[in-house]
């Protein structure tokens, strides 16, 4: 069994838990559930740097990166650096996320929002709607296809971006439909942990040039950037190099700088 299987195991019996505590009728009487969403897959297609900088206290592959920083330091850090949107790590156990942070990010800047989950379940859309996020991640490794179709399409109704997440060709075929709005790549071999650029430029051809384009996983110089966008990608998912650093919105900033010079 693989990282991704026990994830799943543990995801079902945490969602489970929580819909029997919040029903969805309270979710939608959130304040934030009518609020207007801002479009990630919009801001990169004419961003000329693609930055999706991530919150991420720990990772399985990593443990550790970051326990220390307030989250709103690092959600308005973000944005003064410029990024074109941030992704928020809700996952507790082998994340060291919480639903929490996505509103303490929500209150701190304007920026499109991700919430990045494994989502199996059209509970945690609404969750997430209901929680101030832009837009929902799904990842073709643990979803059928009619599961993206119908995540995708509740998504699209709440007016929540999609960004879909594939790591081979077949991932990608099963995945294709008009219900995503961003198709990301992630470098990192979910057996192995491995990661390799090749990965997005091998898949790159397949994709339809009706989404935008986002590789995930493994970028953390500019040259990786300047390596990938002649292939068509337009987002950049840039997580630990950031995290890693005293200062994430700096470090940003200063990446940014130097990616546009």
């Amino acid at each position: 069994m693989n990282i991704l299987d026990k994830i799943v195991i543990d995801k079902r019996k945490e969602v489970d838990l929580r819909k029997s505590l919040i029903p969805v009728s309270q979710l939608e009487q959130s304040v934030l559930f009518d609020r207007q969403t801002n479009s990630l897959s919009q801001n990169l297609s004419t961003s000329q740097s693609g930055i999706i900088a991530e919150h991420k206290r720990r990772s399985p592959s990593k443990s550790v990166i970051n326990q220390d920083l307030n989250v709103q330091d690092v959600a308005s850090g973000y944005e003064e650096a410029g990024v074109c949107g941030m992704s928020v790590l809700t996952d507790g156990k082998y994340f060291g996320g919480a639903l929490d942070d996505l509103l303490l990010v929500r209150a701190s800047c304007a920026l499109p929002l991700l919430r990045k989950e494994f989502v199996i379940d059209p509970y945690q859309i609404i969750e997430a709607k209901a929680y101030g996020a832009d837009v929902i991640l799904l990842i073709a490794a643990i979803l059928s296809r009619a599961e993206i179709k119908q995540f995708s399409e509740l998504a699209n109704s709440l007016n929540l971006d999609v960004l879909l997440e594939v790591h081979n060709e077949a991932e990608l075929h099963k995945s294709i439909m008009p219900s995503l709005d961003m198709l990301g790549v992630n470098n990192r071999n979910l057996k192995t942990f491995e990661v390799s650029l090749e990965t997005s430029k091998a898949l790159s051809e397949q994709i339809p040039n009706d989404f935008v384009k986002v590789s995930e996983s493994g970028i953390s110089s500019i040259d990786a950037i300047k390596e990938l966008q002649p292939y068509g990608y337009k987002g950049f998912l840039i997580g630990e190099n950031f995290m890693k650093t005293d200062n994430p919105g700096q470090s940003a900033t200063e990446f940014i700088k130097n990616l546009e010079s």
